[in-house]
């Protein structure tokens, strides 16, 4: 091959390549935030916000059936099982709430303690804890019965996403 054609060639791929690479991925793992609801505060007041509602819509919370959850391990951020999901339920305040059995024996026979959807987020097929400490799970009451409403395997919840 002619010495020309090769630099010629060497030239358009340090041009060509990078642009495909910044092209964005189609790809149906690709994540877009959705809008926010009527109301809502503008980005530049919740960054200052640490609430679990705020911090939890920054993770970009996405749709799950309840049913992909039930059974999900519940880990802290050492990567030690905290319990599993039993059940998941709405408050009469319409909160989502993670009906986890907690046991300090890796989440075997543990009592069931209500977490707030907020303070997880779901990595792979487990569940992080990470707005709620271990030692928060052994001080929170047990969950029982009553007014909540125990949701159906196929209704759907927005769970947020969590990186490492």
């Amino acid at each position: 091959m002619p010495k020309a054609v090769v630099i010629l060639l060497t030239v358009l791929a340090l041009i060509v390549v990078p642009l495909v690479r910044a092209a964005p991925i189609d790809h149906p793992l690709v994540v877009a935030q959705q809008a926010a609801p009527a109301g809502a505060a503008k980005d530049d007041d919740t960054k200052d916000d640490d609430s679990l509602e705020a911090k939890y819509n920054r993770r970009f919370p996405q749709p799950t059936k309840v049913g992909h959850l039930i059974g999900l391990p519940v880990l802290d951020d050492n990567d030690v099982t905290l319990g599993h999901v039993r059940q998941v339920v709405r408050t009469p305040e319409g909160k989502i709430e993670l009906i986890v059995s907690y046991s300090k024996l890796f989440g075997w026979f543990g009592r069931p303690v209500a977490v707030p959807i907020e303070a997880v987020t779901i990595l792979a097929l487990q569940l992080d804890s990470v707005d709620m400490q271990p030692e928060d799970y052994a001080e929170a009451p047990t969950w029982m019965p009553g007014k909540d409403q125990i949701l159906s395997d196929g209704e759907t919840i927005r769970v947020a996403l969590g990186r490492r």
